[in-house]
């Protein structure tokens, strides 16, 4: 099975890091693809540049598990970053091979604002990383769906291409982009939240923090 992780990646960090890791390992996939979004249709526009973005992430995957891929299929198409979009394209390319759109749980929270929201079932499995104590406590239509959907277990998600959803506890892991993008515009340091190659690349392009006539931070 392979598990779709999308995001903005604005900056990459260890939150989105160890958060696959756990999940790949227990959902016990194949690979992961990181997807990252070209333009955001939900939210404000990123701070750094959708190839600034690319690069950080690819300085971030380095030293991870060969399983860990990047896919760029959503920097290569022009309009808005669909989901439902990227995912039938996979499903073209992959037929029937059973694959899993790995979502916090906020995300899933605001499913409905998503473009075409219910074809997601046709197309993927959803994982549902939720730290321990977090709560549950979904929207009516997406708790019964939930409810009508939940996998019976792991092992029925790779008996199926796609349709299931399941919950994953995680690491709680209290790191957000933009978080770091805070600390690093008040000169705050953002170490041990990103990697450090990602840090220096922030510093070498000034993002998030400094004009063109400042002293970048120390991060």
């Amino acid at each position: 099975m392979i598990g779709i992780f999308g995001g903005t990646f604005d900056p990459v960090h260890y939150g989105h890091l160890r958060s696959a890791l756990e999940v790949s390992e227990i959902a016990g996939l194949s690979e992961v693809r990181f997807i990252p979004c070209h333009r955001p249709p939900h939210r404000e526009t990123p701070g750094a540049t959708p190839r600034q973005r690319l690069e950080m992430l690819k300085i971030a995957l380095e030293n991870a598990p060969p399983s860990f891929r990047i896919d760029t299929r959503e920097m290569e198409r022009p309009g808005p970053s669909f989901m439902v979009d990227t995912l039938r394209s996979l499903r073209d390319e992959m037929g029937l091979r059973p694959m899993a759109l790995i979502l916090g749980a906020d995300a899933f929270r605001g499913l409905e604002r998503w473009h075409q929201w219910p074809d997601l079932f046709d197309l993927a499995h959803l994982l549902i990383m939720q730290r321990p104590g977090e709560s549950s406590d979904w929207p009516q239509a997406l708790a019964d769906i939930f409810k009508e959907r939940e996998a019976p277990g792991m092992p029925s998600l790779h008996e199926r291409p796609q349709g299931l959803i399941t919950s994953i506890s995680v690491t709680p892991l209290a790191i957000s982009a933009s978080q770091i993008r805070s600390r690093l515009k008040a000169g705050k340091s953002v170490r041990f939240l990103t990697p450090d190659s990602v840090i220096e690349r922030i510093r070498a392009w000034r993002l998030y923090s400094c004009g063109e006539n400042e002293t970048p931070p120390e991060a």
